[in-house]
């Protein structure tokens, strides 16, 4: 088996590179091939996975001619530069490592909150000078004044927690926030307003999104107490710096200290140059520890999605775990197995819905990825190159809508998935299990249960339960070559609707299907075909 192939575009230590070395990859590592597009866009082709930091710009473009890429990981937590929505589309998974860095850039606002209190930036630069401007710089301490913190995740809780050893009081907004951890992390949860109003000092920990973009807008910054400090080491665009430029001439707010930028590289910005203002250039994650973690974490996270299937701090797919990736990797063959038969048997009816049923065990697991194996099951009938990452996105453009029901165990089988897809002309339904040697078995097709083996080629009929069906089918396959290597029937009840599930060593040719039509004892004679690798 061919080893996987990873190209590194960006700066990465040595140490990642030989994580990859380790594991059996094989990996070229172009640290400035990034800075390239055209060059990227030329070499891409070749490589199953790229990591990347902040240089390397993934567009539509590269992924064009990244015909063999499965993964993009970025070491960082910002993945700005990557077109998420074409890489999925191209069926790629996007990758970061949001906790590689959490410290640092916590650690790195409240060095920016002891920075503009105190106007050390401005002294240490008076004092450069040959100046001794004492009384000039008069600061605040930070003892017993009220932080507001917007957003209390991962790296807004670090700040929380450093400022209450600082013995601040901390006020949180964050509509994630439950009462429940807002009293662990021994924080006051507010609203908005009510932050702005009561807040000493304010920073930001949250995501550019559509919701926070300009979250400190002209009017909120208005809203805020006389005399308040804001701290902007999360991403540039929550706040309005021109706004905050008139506010900070007025004297309104005191201070600010901004490590972000609306627009990145800053050479310009409305803040530079104006009093008791303190700006760094991105530096939120630029630790010699901080830059080693996140390149550890994301060869780490790039390998064993390579090796074993294992998906960890996807933006575009369910995280699965390798402790889930070993357990669950029937379970999601069988989900992609029930999907794709469905898909056969529906590739000239557009689907309108998809409901899937988790029965018992199934519905202990990974619920989320096995969806996506199923969605991408049912949608390579209509495109060979759809994937577990792209299937989801490319359901929801079709306008199909897929919903997903629990239940406990309910049968015979420790659990089951089953799953039935709405077309304007019908209903399709089928359901699968994996038997305690790990192989996935149909159980059920239209209702009718059966226990069948699945195979790389099968044959699917239906019948009325007449004699003949067994010898036909027997005969014609020997007739024309084709060896059975499994053959399940069903029925509804006797005389009833039947169907016959053969699995072969080889296609059914059409000539052997012609022969069958030709008896006129089957309404449906369907060569099917299953990736069982």
């Amino acid at each position: 088996m061919t080893a996987p192939k990873v190209l590194i575009s960006d700066k990465l230590s040595d140490a990642a590179v030989q994580i990859f070395r380790d594991r059996g990859i094989d990996v070229d590592f172009m640290p400035d091939l990034g800075k390239d597009k055209d060059k990227l866009a030329e070499v891409i082709g070749k490589y199953d996975g790229l990591a990347i930091r902040s240089a390397t710009k993934v567009t539509p473009a590269i992924l064009e001619h990244a015909t063999n890429l499965k993964v993009v990981g970025r070491a960082g937590i910002g993945t700005d530069n990557v077109d998420k929505e074409a890489a999925s589309k191209h069926g790629v998974i996007v990758m970061n490592t949001p906790f590689g860095n959490m410290i640092t850039t916590a650690e790195h606002a409240i060095a920016m909150m002891f920075a503009v209190a105190r106007q050390i930036p401005e002294a240490s630069a008076s004092t450069h000078a040959g100046k001794w401007e004492k009384s000039k710089f008069m600061g605040v301490e930070l003892t017993g004044k009220t932080l507001g913190v917007i957003g209390a995740g991962n790296i807004g809780g670090i700040v929380c927690d450093r400022a209450r050893g600082l013995k601040m009081k901390v006020v949180a907004y964050d509509p994630f926030l439950s009462d429940e951890k807002a009293e662990k992390m021994q924080v006051e949860k507010v609203d908005l307003e009510t932050l702005l109003k009561r807040a000493d000092f304010i920073t930001l920990h949250v995501p550019l999104t559509d919701q926070t973009r300009n979250i400190l807008s002209r009017e909120n910054l208005e809203k805020t107490k006389k005399g308040v400090r804001i701290i902007n080491c999360a991403r540039g665009g929550l706040v309005d710096e021109e706004a905050l430029a008139d506010l900070l001439k007025s004297g309104h707010v005191a201070g600010a200290a901004f490590d972000v930028f609306a627009e990145e590289p800053a050479k310009e910005n409305v803040l530079f140059g104006l009093p008791n203002v303190v700006c760094t250039p991105h530096l939120g994650a630029s630790t010699t520890e901080a830059q080693e973690n996140v390149a550890l974490q994301v060869a780490d996270q790039m390998a064993n999605y390579l090796l074993t299937g294992a998906v960890e701090n996807a933006l575009n797919m369910p995280s699965v775990t390798a402790e889930e990736a070993k357990v669950m990797g029937p379970w999601i063959k069988l989900a992609e197995h029930l999907g794709s038969f469905i898909g056969q048997m529906t590739d000239d009816e557009p689907i309108k819905a998809i409901n899937i049923l988790y029965d018992g065990y199934s519905a202990e697991l990974n619920l989320e990825a096995l969806n996506c194996s199923l969605i991408a099951g049912i949608m390579k009938s209509i495109n060979p190159d759809v994937n577990m990452v792209s299937a989801p996105m490319i359901a929801r453009e079709r306008g199909i809508k897929v919903s997903t029901t629990n239940q406990e165990q309910s049968g015979a089988f420790e659990g089951y998935i089953k799953v039935t897809v709405v077309t304007p002309r019908r209903e399709r339904s089928i359901a699968g299990t994996v038997f305690s040697d790990g192989k996935p078995r149909f159980i059920q097709i239209k209702g009718i249960n059966i226990d069948a083996e699945v195979g790389r080629h099968m044959l699917y009929t239906t019948n009325e339960d007449v004699p003949g069906i067994i010898g036909a089918l027997g005969q014609t396959m020997g007739d024309n070559g084709v060896n059975i290597a499994n053959f399940t029937l069903g029925r509804a009840a006797a005389r009833g609707e039947a169907i016959a599930l053969l699995y072969v060593d080889e296609p059914v040719p059409a000539e052997a299907r012609a022969k069958l039509a030709e008896t006129g004892l089957f309404k449906q004679i369907k060569p099917l075909e299953f990736d069982v690798a």
